[in-house]
């Protein structure tokens, strides 16, 4: 190993604007390049089904090498990346500022834009993936009664996956109609901020896709626990999906799209003194990560990315200025944590387990294993029994803790594994458990 090669990972930009990164012959010979070193490691085998995928492909090839794999096949590999980002960031010793230069997330977002660009997708992953349009027309009032009452409906399961692609099985979310956005609103109160270490003490909350339309009571959560602490909280005035549903299809060109609808709106906020938060690990990590490596050179991508925060992260710091109420009437006990892979890996660390950690007689066990939701990897009629398989440690796990509360920042990725659980009637929001112990 290179002197050198202990140095802290590091991401270069991703380089979609250049002829070169939409060449199909140097997109295979950079995916050959990179599967052979992947071949020769094979660290990253009990994360998710891309490095299983490929080390069969090679092990039952002629040459058991990864020249005897059939270029066709290369995509088989591709197919199973949900971009959770683990592999680069727990795993592989081979990450730049090695002279490897390996970032297995980033080339597979590659091989995904350069085939949606040439073959595009099927109907389901364009209207799960298109969540402004699919989950706004969903949430339309008595519209959201008769889709919620449908997907509780063993023979209408049945026909939706046979017809469109959607496992029977998997849990899917509720719609309500009276939103996030529509709740929040009334309950804002003008605090005067007060500024704590790297943070305004003025929050807008950017409500998401996911937050908006399925699960609007965290954002009630949000505003409960942050003006308990003297935390000004608004609502973003208006946002688009953050664009990681179709980051993760392929789809550049859309994210794009998307960025030029939210970005402008969020540097006028953090213009006007505003941090940023978000209910979702995965739209932070956008935000955070994703839109910067896409667009390094816009000024406003990056003002956005020094001012968003995920939430625990940002009670986190108040509570290192002495900003937060530690007052705790209620213990909430044995709680057993998933920690979801797009907050593992904005490197900020456990806050979440931190925060919760201060309230007396509460004793938070997390769990670093992937839940193998992603945002529809879960639900897809061919991935399914994958992410079942994926998520079965961190289910093992929690059963065997049999804990008072179950919890992950990922609602998602905490319904499926309560789903899968024996000993879990529910999940919760970290928020949600937050606000419970300062019986608001």
């Amino acid at each position: 190993m290179r002197e050198g090669s202990l140095e802290a990972p590091t991401r270069h930009p991703v380089e979609w604007r250049t002829d070169d990164f939409w060449d199909q012959d140097k997109l295979d010979a950079e995916l050959e390049r990179v599967y052979d070193i992947c071949h020769g490691c094979r660290r990253c085998v009990s994360l998710c089904d891309s490095f299983p995928t490929l080390f069969d492909l090679v092990d039952e090839s002629e040459t058991m090498e990864v020249d005897g794999v059939a270029k066709a096949d290369y995509h088989k590999v591709v197919e199973q990346c949900y971009l959770c980002d683990l592999c680069y960031m727990t795993k592989c010793p081979y990450v730049p500022p090695h002279e490897w230069n390996v970032d297995f997330p980033h080339l597979m977002l590659r091989a995904k834009a350069v085939h949606f660009r040439k073959e595009g997708a099927r109907l389901r992953d364009r209207v799960l993936t298109s969540t402004d349009t699919t989950f706004g027309l969903a949430t339309i009032p008595l519209v959201d009664v008769t889709v919620n009452a449908l997907n509780r409906n063993a023979t209408f399961r049945k026909a939706l996956e046979s017809g469109f692609g959607i496992h029977h099985e998997a849990p899917v979310p509720q719609f309500h109609s009276n939103t996030l956005r529509k709740r929040v609103k009334p309950m804002v109160k003008n605090l005067e901020p007060r500024p704590v270490g790297d943070t305004t003490g003025k929050v807008a909350l950017y409500a998401t896709c996911y937050g908006n339309y399925n699960s609007p009571e965290i954002g009630e959560d949000f505003v409960k626990v942050f003006q308990h602490n003297g935390i000004h909280i608004d609502i973003v005035p208006r946002e688009k999906c953050c664009g990681m549903p179709k980051l993760e299809l392929g789809d550049l060109e859309t994210v794009q799209k998307l960025k030029e609808a939210n970005i402008p709106v969020l540097a006028k906020l953090v213009d006007q003194g505003y941090d940023l938060v978000a209910p979702i690990p995965s739209c932070v990590l956008m935000y955070k990560q994703e839109l910067p490596l896409l667009f390094p050179e816009d000024a406003d991508v990056l003002k956005v990315k020094a001012a968003f925060f995920d939430p625990f992260e940002y009670l986190w710091l108040r509570h290192k200025g002495g900003a937060l109420n530690t007052g705790f009437p209620n213990a909430m006990g044995d709680i057993a944590y998933q920690v979801a892979c797009h907050q593992r890996v904005q490197n900020i660390g456990l806050k979440t387990r931190d925060v919760l950690n201060l309230v007396p007689d509460t004793t938070v066990t997390a769990q670093e294993r992937c839940s193998g939701h992603d945002g529809t990897y879960a639900i897809k009629q061919e991935t399914r029994d994958k992410s079942v398989k994926i998520a079965r440690p961190v289910v093992r796990k929690v059963d065997q803790q049999e804990p008072d509360h179950f919890m992950s920042d990922c609602p998602m990725a905490a319904k499926h594994i309560a789903n899968l659980s024996e000993k879990v009637e529910r999940a919760e929001h970290p928020m949600t458990l937050l606000r419970m112990a300062y019986g608001l």
